[in-house]
Protein backbone atom coordinates (compact mmCIF):
# COMPACT_ATOMS: atom_id res chain seq x y z
CA UNK A 1 0.00 0.00 0.00
CA UNK A 2 3.08 2.16 0.78
CA UNK A 3 3.77 2.21 -2.60
CA UNK A 4 0.66 2.56 -4.44
CA UNK A 5 0.13 5.57 -1.95
CA UNK A 6 3.45 7.05 -3.49
CA UNK A 7 2.72 5.99 -7.54
CA UNK A 8 -0.75 8.09 -6.91
CA UNK A 9 1.57 11.16 -5.15
CA UNK A 10 3.75 11.13 -8.19
CA UNK A 11 0.90 10.89 -10.60
CA UNK A 12 -1.21 13.87 -8.43
CA UNK A 13 1.80 16.02 -8.59
CA UNK A 14 2.58 15.90 -11.93
CA UNK A 15 -1.13 15.95 -13.17
CA UNK A 16 -0.96 19.39 -11.03
CA UNK A 17 2.04 20.87 -12.45
CA UNK A 18 0.87 19.79 -16.29
CA UNK A 19 -2.34 21.69 -15.36
CA UNK A 20 -3.08 24.91 -17.46
CA UNK A 21 -6.17 26.10 -16.43
CA UNK A 22 -8.34 26.21 -13.25
CA UNK A 23 -10.89 23.22 -14.69
CA UNK A 24 -7.93 21.05 -15.06
CA UNK A 25 -6.64 21.74 -11.55
CA UNK A 26 -10.00 20.88 -9.88
CA UNK A 27 -10.10 17.65 -11.87
CA UNK A 28 -6.61 16.83 -10.39
CA UNK A 29 -7.96 17.17 -7.25
CA UNK A 30 -10.99 15.35 -7.39
CA UNK A 31 -9.33 12.73 -9.08
CA UNK A 32 -6.79 12.11 -5.82
CA UNK A 33 -9.03 13.55 -3.30
CA UNK A 34 -12.40 13.69 -4.08
CA UNK A 35 -15.13 10.88 -2.65
CA UNK A 36 -14.72 8.51 -4.54
CA UNK A 37 -10.70 9.49 -5.21
CA UNK A 38 -7.92 7.36 -5.74
CA UNK A 39 -6.84 8.31 -2.02
CA UNK A 40 -10.01 6.85 -0.46
CA UNK A 41 -9.97 4.19 -2.19
CA UNK A 42 -6.38 2.79 -1.30
CA UNK A 43 -7.10 3.65 2.29
CA UNK A 44 -10.67 1.57 2.56
CA UNK A 45 -8.08 -1.25 3.15
CA UNK A 46 -6.59 0.10 5.88
CA UNK A 47 -8.38 -1.97 8.18
CA UNK A 48 -6.68 -5.33 6.22
CA UNK A 49 -3.26 -4.49 7.49
CA UNK A 50 -1.15 -5.39 10.43
CA UNK A 51 -1.71 -3.44 13.02
CA UNK A 52 2.16 -2.34 12.95
CA UNK A 53 2.28 -1.14 9.37
CA UNK A 54 -1.12 1.18 9.68
CA UNK A 55 0.49 4.18 11.62
CA UNK A 56 3.14 4.39 8.82
CA UNK A 57 0.39 4.28 6.18
CA UNK A 58 -2.19 6.84 7.97
CA UNK A 59 0.63 9.43 7.89
CA UNK A 60 2.12 8.96 4.40
CA UNK A 61 -1.50 9.33 3.08
CA UNK A 62 -1.62 12.59 5.33
CA UNK A 63 1.20 13.95 3.80
CA UNK A 64 -0.05 13.03 0.49
CA UNK A 65 -2.84 15.04 0.89
CA UNK A 66 -1.01 17.93 2.38
CA UNK A 67 1.48 17.82 -0.38
CA UNK A 68 -1.45 17.48 -3.16
CA UNK A 69 -3.35 20.66 -1.37
CA UNK A 70 0.14 23.02 -1.63
CA UNK A 71 0.95 21.93 -4.65
CA UNK A 72 -2.57 22.81 -6.44
CA UNK A 73 -2.42 26.38 -4.15
CA UNK A 74 0.81 26.93 -5.57
CA UNK A 75 -0.80 26.35 -9.18
CA UNK A 76 -3.59 28.51 -8.69
CA UNK A 77 -1.17 31.85 -8.15
CA UNK A 78 1.06 30.29 -10.96
CA UNK A 79 -2.17 30.55 -13.54
CA UNK A 80 -3.66 34.11 -11.96
CA UNK A 81 -0.30 35.26 -12.62
CA UNK A 82 -0.01 34.47 -15.87
CA UNK A 83 -3.24 35.45 -16.40
CA UNK A 84 -2.84 39.11 -15.41
CA UNK A 85 0.62 38.84 -17.43
CA UNK A 86 -1.17 37.84 -20.31
CA UNK A 87 -3.91 40.77 -19.74
CA UNK A 88 -1.28 43.71 -19.31
CA UNK A 89 0.31 42.66 -22.36
CA UNK A 90 -2.44 42.92 -24.17
CA UNK A 91 -3.20 46.68 -22.61
CA UNK A 92 -1.42 49.91 -24.64
CA UNK A 93 -0.77 52.70 -22.34
CA UNK A 94 -0.09 54.75 -24.94
CA UNK A 95 -3.46 54.61 -26.88
CA UNK A 96 -5.81 57.99 -25.94
CA UNK A 97 -8.23 57.20 -23.26
CA UNK A 98 -12.04 56.59 -23.77
CA UNK A 99 -14.23 59.45 -22.93
CA UNK A 100 -17.29 58.52 -20.53
CA UNK A 101 -20.42 60.23 -21.61
CA UNK A 102 -21.84 62.57 -19.29
CA UNK A 103 -25.74 63.04 -18.72
CA UNK A 104 -27.84 66.01 -18.52
CA UNK A 105 -30.05 66.57 -16.73
CA UNK A 106 -33.70 66.15 -17.94
CA UNK A 107 -35.81 69.19 -18.67
CA UNK A 108 -38.55 68.42 -16.70
CA UNK A 109 -36.41 68.25 -13.51
CA UNK A 110 -34.45 71.58 -14.48
CA UNK A 111 -38.07 73.32 -14.71
CA UNK A 112 -39.29 71.52 -11.61
CA UNK A 113 -35.87 72.33 -9.49
CA UNK A 114 -36.42 75.97 -10.46
CA UNK A 115 -40.13 76.14 -9.48
CA UNK A 116 -39.31 74.44 -6.20
CA UNK A 117 -36.33 76.74 -6.06
CA UNK A 118 -38.78 80.20 -7.08
CA UNK A 119 -41.36 79.09 -4.50
CA UNK A 120 -39.18 78.13 -1.65
CA UNK A 121 -38.14 81.81 -1.35
CA UNK A 122 -41.39 82.63 -1.08
CA UNK A 123 -41.84 80.45 1.34
CA UNK A 124 -43.01 77.57 0.72
CA UNK A 125 -42.26 73.90 1.59
CA UNK A 126 -42.24 71.22 -1.35
CA UNK A 127 -43.63 68.19 -0.11
CA UNK A 128 -44.68 64.93 -1.92
CA UNK A 129 -47.42 62.15 -1.82
CA UNK A 130 -48.79 59.33 -3.07
CA UNK A 131 -49.40 58.14 -6.89
CA UNK A 132 -51.69 55.36 -5.98
CA UNK A 133 -54.83 57.45 -4.33
CA UNK A 134 -57.97 57.23 -3.04
CA UNK A 135 -61.14 58.38 -4.40
CA UNK A 136 -62.24 60.29 -1.52
CA UNK A 137 -58.46 62.44 -1.67
CA UNK A 138 -58.63 62.71 -5.52
CA UNK A 139 -62.36 63.94 -5.52
CA UNK A 140 -64.72 63.82 -2.52
CA UNK A 141 -62.47 65.95 -0.32
CA UNK A 142 -62.13 68.22 -3.06
CA UNK A 143 -65.71 69.27 -2.80
CA UNK A 144 -65.75 67.71 -6.47
CA UNK A 145 -69.37 65.46 -6.11
CA UNK A 146 -69.75 62.25 -7.55
CA UNK A 147 -71.49 63.37 -10.47
CA UNK A 148 -68.69 65.27 -11.90
CA UNK A 149 -67.20 63.91 -15.16
CA UNK A 150 -63.82 63.86 -13.63
CA UNK A 151 -65.18 60.64 -11.28
CA UNK A 152 -66.12 58.83 -14.76
CA UNK A 153 -63.42 56.12 -15.48
CA UNK A 154 -62.87 57.49 -18.99
CA UNK A 155 -61.05 60.46 -17.57
CA UNK A 156 -59.46 58.42 -14.67
CA UNK A 157 -57.49 55.83 -14.28
CA UNK A 158 -59.41 53.46 -11.76
CA UNK A 159 -57.47 50.49 -10.36
CA UNK A 160 -59.85 48.57 -8.38
CA UNK A 161 -62.96 50.18 -5.91
CA UNK A 162 -62.08 53.43 -5.01
CA UNK A 163 -58.37 53.33 -5.91
CA UNK A 164 -56.81 55.10 -8.83
CA UNK A 165 -53.60 56.80 -10.05
CA UNK A 166 -53.87 60.12 -9.40
CA UNK A 167 -55.72 63.04 -11.65
CA UNK A 168 -53.81 65.87 -9.97
CA UNK A 169 -51.33 66.62 -7.22
CA UNK A 170 -54.14 68.35 -5.11
CA UNK A 171 -54.65 65.58 -2.78
CA UNK A 172 -51.42 65.85 -1.31
CA UNK A 173 -52.83 69.57 -0.16
CA UNK A 174 -55.74 67.38 1.83
CA UNK A 175 -53.18 64.95 3.19
CA UNK A 176 -51.22 67.49 4.43
CA UNK A 177 -53.73 69.64 6.02
CA UNK A 178 -55.36 66.88 7.96
CA UNK A 179 -51.79 66.34 9.56
CA UNK A 180 -51.21 70.22 10.40
CA UNK A 181 -53.14 72.99 12.02
CA UNK A 182 -52.35 76.97 10.30
CA UNK A 183 -50.46 78.38 8.81
CA UNK A 184 -49.82 76.30 5.82
CA UNK A 185 -47.71 77.20 2.99
CA UNK A 186 -46.60 74.01 1.17
CA UNK A 187 -46.05 73.11 -3.00
CA UNK A 188 -46.57 69.70 -4.04
CA UNK A 189 -45.30 69.03 -7.19
CA UNK A 190 -45.33 65.46 -9.55
CA UNK A 191 -46.23 62.83 -11.29
CA UNK A 192 -50.00 62.40 -12.14
CA UNK A 193 -52.28 60.47 -14.67
CA UNK A 194 -54.92 60.86 -17.38
CA UNK A 195 -56.54 58.68 -20.08
CA UNK A 196 -55.90 60.72 -22.94
CA UNK A 197 -54.61 59.83 -26.10
CA UNK A 198 -50.80 61.34 -26.58
CA UNK A 199 -50.45 63.83 -29.19
CA UNK A 200 -47.86 66.52 -29.46
CA UNK A 201 -49.52 68.73 -26.36
CA UNK A 202 -51.19 65.90 -24.28
CA UNK A 203 -50.00 62.49 -22.94
CA UNK A 204 -51.27 59.97 -20.48
CA UNK A 205 -48.61 60.71 -18.17
CA UNK A 206 -48.25 64.55 -16.68
CA UNK A 207 -46.35 66.50 -14.47
CA UNK A 208 -47.75 69.54 -11.93
CA UNK A 209 -46.97 71.85 -9.11
CA UNK A 210 -49.73 72.52 -7.05
CA UNK A 211 -49.63 75.70 -4.34
CA UNK A 212 -51.56 75.70 -1.08
CA UNK A 213 -51.22 78.92 1.24
CA UNK A 214 -53.98 78.53 4.91
CA UNK A 215 -53.88 80.82 7.38
CA UNK A 216 -55.81 83.95 9.30
CA UNK A 217 -56.50 86.37 6.60
CA UNK A 218 -54.97 85.21 3.11
CA UNK A 219 -57.14 86.91 0.21
CA UNK A 220 -56.74 87.13 -3.23
CA UNK A 221 -54.55 89.92 -3.22
CA UNK A 222 -51.88 87.73 -1.52
CA UNK A 223 -52.63 84.83 -4.35
CA UNK A 224 -51.87 87.64 -6.89
CA UNK A 225 -48.73 88.43 -5.48
CA UNK A 226 -47.29 85.38 -4.97
CA UNK A 227 -47.98 84.02 -8.44
CA UNK A 228 -46.88 87.80 -10.01
CA UNK A 229 -43.89 87.02 -8.41
CA UNK A 230 -43.00 83.98 -9.38
CA UNK A 231 -43.55 84.07 -12.83
CA UNK A 232 -41.50 87.09 -12.79
CA UNK A 233 -38.89 84.78 -11.49
CA UNK A 234 -39.57 82.01 -13.74
CA UNK A 235 -39.73 83.94 -16.98
CA UNK A 236 -38.12 87.22 -16.66
CA UNK A 237 -38.94 90.70 -14.39
CA UNK A 238 -41.11 91.97 -17.42
CA UNK A 239 -43.71 88.86 -17.31
CA UNK A 240 -47.38 90.20 -16.81
CA UNK A 241 -50.28 88.56 -15.56
CA UNK A 242 -53.36 88.15 -16.15
CA UNK A 243 -56.58 86.81 -13.73
CA UNK A 244 -59.85 85.73 -15.57
CA UNK A 245 -62.86 84.11 -13.76
CA UNK A 246 -63.38 80.85 -14.08
CA UNK A 247 -64.90 77.63 -12.29
CA UNK A 248 -62.92 74.74 -9.94
CA UNK A 249 -64.77 72.96 -7.78
CA UNK A 250 -62.42 73.21 -4.66
CA UNK A 251 -61.95 76.99 -5.60
CA UNK A 252 -64.48 80.02 -4.56
CA UNK A 253 -63.51 82.18 -6.31
CA UNK A 254 -61.12 80.79 -9.25
CA UNK A 255 -59.23 82.15 -11.70
CA UNK A 256 -57.66 81.05 -15.52
CA UNK A 257 -54.45 83.15 -14.62
CA UNK A 258 -52.25 84.11 -18.05
CA UNK A 259 -48.90 85.05 -18.63
CA UNK A 260 -47.18 87.44 -20.87
CA UNK A 261 -43.68 86.68 -21.58
CA UNK A 262 -41.24 87.71 -23.90
CA UNK A 263 -40.66 83.79 -26.15
CA UNK A 264 -39.27 83.18 -29.19
CA UNK A 265 -38.46 86.54 -29.40
CA UNK A 266 -41.84 88.11 -29.20
CA UNK A 267 -44.28 88.91 -26.19
CA UNK A 268 -47.48 86.94 -26.26
CA UNK A 269 -50.32 85.97 -23.25
CA UNK A 270 -50.38 82.28 -22.65
CA UNK A 271 -53.00 80.11 -20.68
CA UNK A 272 -50.33 78.47 -17.53
CA UNK A 273 -52.34 78.19 -14.22
CA UNK A 274 -55.76 77.87 -12.42
CA UNK A 275 -56.39 79.15 -9.46
CA UNK A 276 -58.87 80.99 -7.00
CA UNK A 277 -59.50 81.01 -2.87
CA UNK A 278 -59.86 77.71 -1.45
CA UNK A 279 -63.47 76.26 -0.89
CA UNK A 280 -64.95 76.83 2.37
CA UNK A 281 -66.05 72.86 2.33
CA UNK A 282 -62.12 72.34 1.33
CA UNK A 283 -61.19 73.53 4.41
CA UNK A 284 -64.52 72.18 6.77
CA UNK A 285 -63.22 68.70 4.95
CA UNK A 286 -59.88 69.07 7.22
CA UNK A 287 -61.52 70.15 10.16
CA UNK A 288 -60.11 73.82 9.61
CA UNK A 289 -62.32 76.47 10.76
CA UNK A 290 -63.68 78.22 7.71
CA UNK A 291 -64.85 81.54 9.60
CA UNK A 292 -61.68 81.87 11.28
CA UNK A 293 -58.89 80.67 8.32
CA UNK A 294 -58.57 81.59 4.60
CA UNK A 295 -56.49 80.56 2.18
CA UNK A 296 -55.66 80.46 -1.29
CA UNK A 297 -54.52 77.58 -4.28
CA UNK A 298 -52.70 77.18 -7.80
CA UNK A 299 -51.97 74.99 -9.79
CA UNK A 300 -50.10 74.26 -13.17
CA UNK A 301 -48.46 71.96 -15.66
CA UNK A 302 -44.80 71.36 -15.19
CA UNK A 303 -44.66 69.70 -18.58
CA UNK A 304 -46.34 72.83 -20.19
CA UNK A 305 -43.31 75.38 -18.72
CA UNK A 306 -40.66 72.81 -19.82
CA UNK A 307 -41.96 73.10 -23.57
CA UNK A 308 -42.68 76.59 -23.20
CA UNK A 309 -39.14 77.61 -21.99
CA UNK A 310 -36.88 75.35 -24.26
CA UNK A 311 -39.24 75.61 -27.53
CA UNK A 312 -39.94 71.82 -27.57
CA UNK A 313 -42.38 70.89 -29.85
CA UNK A 314 -43.76 68.22 -29.23
CA UNK A 315 -44.85 66.81 -25.39
CA UNK A 316 -44.04 63.34 -26.26
CA UNK A 317 -39.76 64.03 -26.81
CA UNK A 318 -39.89 64.43 -23.07
CA UNK A 319 -40.95 61.08 -22.51
CA UNK A 320 -39.26 59.48 -24.94
CA UNK A 321 -35.70 59.24 -22.98
CA UNK A 322 -34.16 59.41 -26.40
CA UNK A 323 -30.32 60.63 -25.27
CA UNK A 324 -29.65 62.46 -28.71
CA UNK A 325 -32.70 65.13 -27.34
CA UNK A 326 -31.88 65.05 -23.77
CA UNK A 327 -27.95 66.25 -24.65
CA UNK A 328 -29.19 69.02 -25.52
CA UNK A 329 -30.11 70.33 -22.12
Amino acid sequence: MIEALQKVRAETLARVQAAQSLEELERARVACLGRSGALKALLQGLAQLPAEERPAVGRLANELKAAVQDAIAARQQELARRATQAAEALLDITLPGQRQPVGHEHPLRLVEAELREIFARLGFEAVEGPEVELEYYNFDALNIPAEHPSHDSFDTFYIQGDVLLRSHTSPVQVRVMEQRRPPVRVVVPGRVYRPDTADATHSPVFHQIEGLAVGEGVTFADLKAVLTMAMRELFGPRTETRFRPSFFPFTEPSAEVDVCCELGGERRWLELLGAGMVHPKVLEAVGYDAERYTGFAFGMGIDRVALLKYGIPDIRLLLENDVRFLEQF
